[in-house]
C-alpha cells in the first residue's frame, strides 16, 4: 500500500440509487457493483447537491453547494475562482485526469478579462474543471452541434462507420426492417439494438480509454474521474443488453391519482413537459426501462473488466474506488420524466466506496444510513492524499472516518439539494421571471421539506410514506415540522462559506494582533 493511494472516481450519469441489486432491485444484474459494496461501504442515504447534470457535477468537483459555486444549471459557467479536485490534488503529486463527461461550461468571459489563453496549459485546466482532459466526452452530440474532432466519432470512423455523426447514426440508433436508421433520440426505438457491436459502444470505449490512462500513470499516484455517459439518454443499448430485460422486469410505477388530487404548482408544471407526459404512459415505461436496465448491466460488466485490469497490474489494492451518480431518473414515477426535482428517484444517488487500506477492514460490507452529500468526496480525497483540508472553502466533510472506524462524534443533521429551473418550460407555465425559479430541499433522513420561492412548501414523511405519495406541506398537524425545517434551511444559508481567500488558520493567527503590527488605533 502506497502512502498516497490512487483514486478511481466513477460516476454513471442518471443512475438511480435503487437500480442496483445491492440496493434492493429484484431482477437487475449488477454483480460487480454489488461485490464492490460487499467489500466497502454502501451509503444508502446519499444525496446530490442539485438533481441535474451540470450543477451536480460542479458540486462534486468543488466540494461546495450550488448556492456557493453559482453554476446552478447546465451550461452556466463555473467561475474561475472556484477550485476543483485537480487544484487540490495536483500540488500533492497526483496526476488528475478525466475520461468521460463533466458537463462543465468554461468561464470564457473570466478568462478574457484576466488574459488567460484557453489553449495554454493553465487555460486548458480552467476550461476542463481542473482535470487533464485525457478524453472529454459529454455524450450529447445532436447533428447540429457535433464536434468534428470528437474522439469517439474519430474512433468509429476509423473502424469504418461512416456518416456526419457516427455517435448518433451508429452508436445511438437502431435499424428498421428495411435497414433504415431509427434514431435513439426517439424512445419508441429504444428496444432495438444499437447499430454497432457491443465492443465498439460508448461504455466499452470509455473503459478502454480509462485503462490506457491508468497504464500511462505508473510513475505517480493518480486520480481518474471515470465518468460514464450511460445509462443517460438516448436510451439505446447494444446487443445482447438491448433485450436482456423485458416488461416483466419493469417495476410498478410509483404514481397515484392521490398525488394529482393535491398537486403542487411546480410539480404540475413539470408534469406538462414532454418527457413527463410520455413517461406517464405505461407503453413508454415498458419499452424504456428494459433498455435502461440493460445499459446498467453493461456498465457493471465493464467495471468487472476494469477491476480485473487493476488487479492484473497490481493496483487494485492500492486504489480507492468510488461508485456514484450525478442524479437519478424519474422513469415515470410521480407522473414525471427526467430529474431536476427532489423525490428520492431523482435526488438520492448511489454512493459506494471501497477503501483498500487495512484500517478500513472493520467497515467492509457495511450499509451506512447517515446522510451523505456529493460535496463530501473532495475533502475525502484531499485527506486520503495527505493534504490539509481547506475547511474555509470546502463545505463537505471527509468520509474517511466512516470508511475506517465508522465512528464520528457528530455527523450532519441535514442534507441539502437545490434546483434552478429557469431554463425549463415549467417557468412559462408558472409565469415566473428567470430569477424567481429557485427551489431547495432539506432532509433529516425522515422528514423531507421542499421550499419553493413564490409557492407553498412540500413536506414528506419518508418513514411512514417512503414512496412520497402524501404531501403534508399544507397539513396543519405537521406545521411544526415545516417550521422546524424552514428554520434549519435559514440556518444553513447563514453558514455558507463565502470567505474563501483567507484560511481559518490565518485568521486565527492574526486575531487581536493589530497593535503588534503597528496599528495603534484606540490607545490613549
Amino acid at each position: 500500500m502506497a502512502t498516497q493511494p490512487n483514486i478511481l472516481f466513477i460516476m454513471a450519469d442518471q443512475l438511480r440509487a435503487d437500480y442496483l441489486g445491492r440496493n434492493g432491485h429484484p431482477t437487475i444484474k449488477t454483480p460487480t457493483i454489488d461485490a464492490l459494496a460487499a467489500k466497502g461501504v454502501n451509503f444508502t442515504k446519499a444525496y446530490t447537491q442539485a438533481p441535474v447534470c451540470g450543477p451536480s457535477r460542479m458540486s462534486f468537483y468543488t466540494g461546495r453547494y450550488a448556492f456557493s459555486h453559482g453554476a446552478t444549471y447546465n451550461n452556466v459557467p463555473l467561475k474561475l475562482s472556484e477550485k476543483t479536485i485537480g487544484d487540490y490534488l495536483r500540488p500533492l503529486g497526483y496526476r488528475v485526469g478525466l475520461v468521460g463527461k463533466t458537463h462543465m461550461k468554461k468561464d470564457v468571459e473570466g478568462m478574457q478579462r484576466l488574459g488567460v489563453d484557453p489553449e495554454s496549459s493553465r487555460g486548458v485546466l480552467l476550461s476542463e474543471c481542473g482535470f487533464e482532459p485525457y478524453e472529454r466526452d459529454d455524450g450529447l452530440h445532436p447533428d447540429q452541434a457535433v464536434s468534428p474532432d470528437l474522439a469517439y466519432n474519430n474512433y468509429l470512423r476509423g473502424l469504418g462507420y461512416d456518416g456526419h455523426n457516427p455517435w448518433h447514426e451508429w452508436a445511438n440508433s437502431g435499424e428498421g426492417e428495411n435497414g433504415e436508421v431509427l434514431s435513439g433520440w426517439y424512445m419508441r426505438n429504444c428496444h432495438l439494438p444499437a447499430r454497432i457491436p457491443e465492443a465498439h459502444s460508448e461504455t466499452a470505449y470509455t473503459t478502454n480509454r480509462a485503462m490506457e490512462f491508468i497504464r500511462e500513470s505508473a510513475d505517480a499516484p493518480w486520480c481518474l474521474h471515470l465518468s460514464y455517459i450511460k445509462p443517460h439518454w438516448p436510451y439505446i443499448a447494444p446487443a445482447p443488453y438491448h433485450d436482456m430485460y423485458g416488461p416483466e422486469d419493469v417495476l410498478p410505477v410509483n404514481a397515484s391519482e392521490q398525488e394529482k388530487a393535491n398537486l403542487h404548482p411546480v410539480i404540475e408544471a413539470f408534469m406538462g413537459h414532454d418527457e413527463s407526459m410520455n413517461f406517464s404512459r405505461e407503453e413508454v415505461r415498458q419499452r424504456v426501462i428494459p433498455a435502461y436496465m440493460g445499459l446498467i448491466t453493461q456498465l457493471d460488466d465493464h467495471l468487472a473488466r476494469l477491476f480485473a485490469f487493476l488487479k492484473e497490474i497490481g493496483q487494485y489494492d492500492n486504489t480507492l474506488v468510488v461508485l456514484t451518480a450525478d442524479h437519478g431518473d424519474y422513469l415515470g414515477d410521480h407522473w414525471l420524466g427526467e430529474k431536476e426535482l427532489f423525490h428520492e428517484a431523482s435526488a438520492r444517488i448511489p454512493m459506494i466506496i471501497h477503501d483498500p487500506r487495512p484500517q478500513a477492514d472493520t467497515t467492509r460490507g457495511r450499509e451506512d444510513d447517515r446522510l451523505i452529500e456529493a460535496i463530501d468526496l473532495v475533502p475525502t480525497f484531499v485527506e486520503l492524499a495527505g493534504g490539509d483540508v481547506p475547511n474555509h472553502i470546502l463545505e463537505g466533510r471527509s468520509l474517511l472516518p466512516l470508511l475506517t472506524s465508522g465512528e464520528v462524534a457528530q455527523w450532519r443533521e441535514f442534507a441539502i439539494s437545490e434546483a434552478d429551473y429557469a431554463w425549463r418550460k415549467a417557468r412559462f407555465a408558472l409565469d415566473l421571471a428567470p430569477d424567481q425559479t429557485r427551489a431547495i430541499m432539506i432532509t433529516d433522513g425522515r422528514w423531507k421539506y421542499v421550499h419553493y420561492e413564490h409557492f407553498r412548501p412540500q413536506l414528506f414523511d419518508l418513514q411512514q410514506d417512503p414512496q412520497e405519495q402524501q404531501d403534508l406541506g399544507q397539513d396543519e398537524a405537521h406545521a411544526d415540522q415545516c417550521e422546524r425545517l424552514e428554520q434549519a434551511l435559514y440556518d444553513w444559508y447563514r453558514q455558507r462559506k463565502m470567505r474563501t481567500t483567507v484560511s481559518n488558520a490565518a485568521v486565527a493567527n492574526m486575531t487581536g494582533k493589530a497593535h503588534a503590527r503597528g496599528y495603534l488605533f484606540g490607545l490613549w
